[in-house]
């Protein structure tokens, strides 16, 4: 989307969107949200060893100052005055843990990262009665392997049915998240181990990394993260929004090394370099908690799905942490001001969303590209009663049903790679209903509608069924961008900067596609149980633990 040469424009927000793949740099018109110009910067992935992941600290910050540098060159070729860049906010990764040498600026290692490409194996969390489930919103996708000795260990070490560290974080403890990546450093990288012990190491995920070097890093740059990615490190009591001293202890976390914990939106300090000097940092959000607030997910209720390798669901549960009884996390939403409230969500993922697609073009061959599958779908229009359940790595959210295997059932001679197609849409669909009537019976608020973004939302047949199994509107913003513009919105609604009110009218040029349900109630529930039947036949398929790999 570009601006015109003689639009009149309002004061500009910048967007630090960094994900595990790339960087990118968008500025948006804090008037009308629209989008003027971005550059985003392919980011690399490392494999040490077989099943670790890793980035370099230093490629992603200098991919930061490359999309900044880049944009702000795009921006002056279309006229626009990059002094009317009044605040940029930042959105990133969570989970991805980086330790740095406060004296020297350099990371002490590489980030123990959050892999992108579908792995062999079903993560696992360890619950106190020792029995192993998968974590909780993790996948494959997202998981590096090298902590799952840690988390054994750990798990020794909880007393009885005292999950304290659940109660407190919202969170199972897991190779997912950031604590254990980091007791891994403190117990294998001596260079971590030194600089603890010399009081020169800080600690951060990808946010804190970035602000610290931002805003001057070893000349005064500030070692801070916001609430929704504290609230990803297993360090960090949700009840209190303050790092836990009994977690830390458990973990053997020195608490000086932890940021200081800030709220969402506010000024946190200033540019020290490049072209955007002396431009205020004043938003922070872990990526699916921006992407909530670029929804305008603000009522108790409101939820937003992001649909990409997989898909994750988050749905706003207000100033009050609800646990969950069905397998979802518990996590903090936004706080969007040092004096405002904190929100709360909670939050599950489907772990096979576009993958399924790439399964059919990289192993089945049946589609060239993802694109393809839509045409393919809309050539038959049903699955003539094909059911696909993508159970690659075992069943997740509601079930965890590690013994589960992938099945395609209901197959006639009928039967073609367009029904195939349309069956593996239905399964992102299918699954989505299942992650939001845990969410459902957990909170006790049914939606009215489901917020969609990411990059499948392009699929019209996709959008559609999923009304339809649902059978509730699916709501797709005509702006694509939500989860920078979800930080775009936190840094320009600071106190100070004071450019952004976060009403739904400073979202004028957002309009929303809406695709209403098209069958009728019993159909859908009809179709729903029908899946339900080809899920509970595609468990109890591997019945061995593998002891190398602790997957079926």
């Amino acid at each position: 989307m570009a601006a015109s040469k003689k639009a009149v424009l309002g004061p500009l927000v910048g967007a630090v969107d960094q994900g595990t793949s790339s960087t990118r740099f968008l500025v948006f018109n804090s008037k009308t949200a629209e989008l003027l110009s971005h550059h985003q910067v392919e980011i690399k992935q490392e494999f040490p060893r077989e099943g670790w992941v890793e980035q370099d600290p230093k490629e992603i910050l200098h991919s930061v100052y490359e999309c900044i540098e880049k944009t702000c060159e795009k921006l002056g070729q279309l006229n626009i005055d990059i002094s009317n860049i009044k605040a940029i906010g930042v959105s990133n990764q969570r989970e991805t843990t980086v330790v740095w040498d406060k004296i020297t600026g350099e990371p002490l290692y590489n980030a123990v990262a959050a892999p992108v490409s579908p792995g062999p194996s079903v993560p696992v969390a360890v619950v106190p009665s020792g029995s192993s489930v998968p974590a909780a919103g993790t996948s494959s996708v997202w998981l590096d392997l090298r902590t799952q000795s840690t988390v054994e260990s750990l798990s020794k070490r909880i007393p009885g049915n005292n999950n304290f560290v659940k109660s407190k974080t919202g969170l199972p403890l897991s190779t997912y998240f950031s604590a254990v990546k980091l007791r891994w450093l403190l117990d294998n990288v001596r260079k971590v181990q030194k600089a603890v012990e010399e009081k020169r190491a800080l600690f951060g995920t990808i946010d804190s990394w970035l602000i610290w070097s931002l805003t001057g890093g070893v000349n005064g740059g500030v070692h801070c993260t916001d609430v929704t990615n504290a609230s990803r490190t297993m360090l960090f009591n949700i009840h209190s929004l303050e790092w836990d001293k009994q977690l830390c202890e458990f973990f053997g976390i020195p608490m000086e090394i932890l940021p200081n914990v800030r709220s969402s939106s506010e000024i946190y300090g200033l540019m020290k370099a490049g072209a955007l000097e002396g431009v205020p940092i004043s938003g922070c959000l872990g990526d699916q908690s921006a992407a909530l607030v670029g929804q305008m997910c603000f009522q108790i209720g409101q939820a937003k799905n992001t649909y990409g390798t997989g898909c994750f669901l988050l749905c706003n549960t207000g100033h009050k942490c609800v646990f969950s009884d069905h397998g979802l996390l518990t996590t903090v939403a936004y706080k969007l001001g040092r004096d405002k409230p904190v929100y709360y969500a909670l939050e599950g993922s489907v772990a096979i969303a576009g993958a399924v697609i790439r399964w059919l073009r990289d192993n089945l061959g049946i589609i060239k590209t993802s694109e393809e599958i839509e045409k393919l779908a809309k050539e038959v229009g049903t699955s003539y009663g094909c059911y696909f359940v993508p159970a690659f790595s075992g069943l997740y959210a509601p079930y965890w049903e590690p013994s589960a295997r992938g099945i395609i059932c209901g197959l006639t001679q009928f039967t073609n790679k367009c029904h195939i197609a349309f069956a593996a849409l239905e399964a992102v669909c299918f699954q989505t209903r299942e992650i939001l009537d845990a969410m459902n019976r957990d909170c006790g608020i049914p939606l009215s509608h489901l917020q969609v973004d990411g990059g499948m939302t392009s699929n019209k047949i996709l959008m559609q069924l999923q009304a339809d199994i649902l059978y509730i509107p699916v709501v797709k913003p005509s702006m694509p961008e939500t989860t920078a513009l979800g930080a775009a919105m936190a840094a320009g609604a600071a106190e100070g900067v004071g450019v952004w009110s976060l009403e739904p009218e400073d979202l004028s040029a957002v309009t929303m596609e809406r695709f209403e349900p098209q069958i009728n109630a019993e159909e859908s529930e009809i179709r729903y149980s029908t899946w339900k039947k080809a899920v509970m036949k595609s468990m109890g398929w591997v019945t061995t633990q593998s002891p190398e790999s602790g997957i079926p």
